[in-house]
């Protein structure tokens, strides 16, 4: 069985989504300076890279990330290619996603990854979309970027429409190197208490 790994490589010169704390990976204690072992600092905001978004994101009675079950975030999943500039109901209409209840959307902006910096022509999942995947019975939604959300939106309906029904959002995959078909899907974010999100080290097997 092989394994890939979809996570993002944490460092301090990836994208972030704009307004985001930048990526901080500082030495404290160094072998090379006389300290008895290396250790960093690490600072990042909750969104960064690979990450999942509990209801508390956008919710303020929503459930927080420690609350969402691991069974959400464990099983089998679909990878589904998409070449169209946004994910909207007529793109759904021509995926078959059978009786999955996980689904990975692979798109240009896997490709995106290889810039430095952020870039907002980003392929996004529109609201009415959203609430396809939510009536077809869909409790994980993931992408290849910083957000399910269509840049500059000022009412995050899509955020808000997946959230609101349980449905759990995974961001920032790298699927570069997975081809559309079935896996098992190990999502696995940091246990941070009370938190609207976290990074995740993500992995299909197949």
């Amino acid at each position: 069985m092989q394994i890939y790994d979809v996570t993002v490589p944490v460092h301090p010169r990836m994208p972030v989504y704009p307004g985001d704390p930048p990526v901080v990976l500082e030495p404290r204690a160094q072998l090379s300076k006389g300290d008895p072992a290396n250790v960093c600092y690490c600072g990042m905001g909750t969104h960064t890279g690979t990450h999942v978004d509990a209801p508390f994101h956008f919710i303020e009675t929503g459930r927080k990330l420690h609350e969402i079950p691991l069974n959400i975030m464990v099983g089998r999943a679909r990878v589904v290619e998409v070449t169209a500039r946004k994910i909207d109901v007529d793109t759904l209409s021509r995926l078959d996603l059978g009786e999955h209840i996980r689904v990975l959307f692979k798109t240009r902006n896997s490709q995106l990854w290889q810039q430095e910096t952020f870039n907002p022509d980003y392929v996004f999942i529109t609201p009415e979309a959203a609430a396809k995947l939510v009536a077809d019975g869909i409790k994980l939604v993931g992408i290849d970027y910083l957000s399910v959300e269509e840049y500059g939106s000022t009412t995050f309906a899509t955020h808000i429409e997946l959230l609101s029904n349980g449905v759990v959002i995974l961001e920032g995959l790298d699927l570069r190197a997975v081809d559309a078909g079935d896996y098992e899907l190990i999502c696995l974010p940091l246990k941070l208490m009370d938190s609207d999100g976290a990074p995740a080290r993500v992995i299909l097997r197949g």
